[in-house]
């Protein structure tokens, strides 16, 4: 019996010292980064202590006072992307998912199907041909670029279809025959419910423009740079480092600090309505 528990003690330790390790292999860059961002910059393009010899905030000064690389722009434009595709993703896909979920109508199944082999196919393969779309409606801005966005959003909804099917439907059919109508049945019981997906949705939403670089990069390649997003603003501005000058090179590491910022407190912040949903989503039926 003894020898039993020291086992279980020994196996014990070995997994909370392998969580140890993963979390700080996991964690060390980004405390890199961070202490990266306040150091004076050496114009070498390496960082040459893990601490500062010297702290300093002009890094991101110069982020915000730099005419050649307009980092405040680049962050107001993605937000503004990034929060109508979260709004209007959200909103295609909590429809979409709940007609092919609850409503039984022709070609329903052939549609799922077809869905379903679209969605194999890489988005790259229609980069290209959005872009000439784009171009021939003189949409090559962020505009088209939200669009498209948006537009995407239709073919992800298998996973929240996936989640409105493990909810009852008697729990709809006996609020109809209480007299809800069907608006009222998806407004008061299947949104409580599917709570914790629509948080999801929503965060990935706002991550996949956010730090999106190869779509900007096509759409808004062209346009000025102060039109540009931030995932393709940064990657000019860390090319413009290398090579002898390295002027910029621990702003560009600042300005990955910021980014990671707003994603860090939406996931705070939604993560408690995500847990809520999960605990009392029975309750709200």
């Amino acid at each position: 019996m003894k020898s039993y528990k020291n086992q279980q003690r020994l196996s014990l330790v070995l997994r909370y010292v392998l969580i140890i390790i993963l979390a700080a292999v996991w964690i060390f860059p980004i405390i890199w980064m961070v202490l990266a961002s306040f150091s004076v910059n050496n114009f070498t393009g390496f960082i040459q202590t893990f601490v500062p010899h010297k702290w300093t905030f002009a890094n991101y000064i110069q982020l915000f006072h730099n005419s050649m690389f307009p980092y405040g722009s680049w962050l107001i434009n993605t937000l503004i992307v990034a929060l109508v595709t979260m709004v209007g993703s959200t909103f295609l896909n909590i429809i979409v998912s709940y007609t092919l979920s609850r409503l039984r109508f022709k070609l329903r199944k052939p549609f799922l199907q077809f869905a379903l082999i679209l969605g194999m196919f890489p988005g790259l393969m229609s980069m290209i041909s959005l872009y000439y779309i784009l171009k021939a409606l003189n949409m090559l801005n962020l505009v088209g670029l939200t669009l498209i966005y948006v537009g995407g959003a239709g073919l992800g909804f298998y996973i929240v279809k996936g989640f409105l099917d493990t909810i009852p439907r008697s729990i709809d059919e006996a609020a109809m025959i209480d007299g809800a109508t069907r608006w009222q049945v998806f407004t008061h019981i299947t949104l409580p419910l599917a709570r914790p997906m629509l948080i999801y949705t929503a965060l990935m939403s706002f991550m996949g423009p956010w730090l999106d670089f190869l779509l900007p990069s096509i759409i808004v390649g062209g346009q000025s740079p102060a039109n540009r997003t931030i995932a393709y603003g940064l990657q000019n501005m860390i090319n413009n480092s290398r090579g002898a000058s390295s002027e910029y090179f621990v702003s560009f590491i600042a300005g990955c600090v910021i980014i990671a910022v707003p994603i860090t407190v939406l996931f705070i912040v939604m993560q408690r309505f995500y847990v809520n949903g999960i605990t009392a989503g029975a309750d709200k039926g």
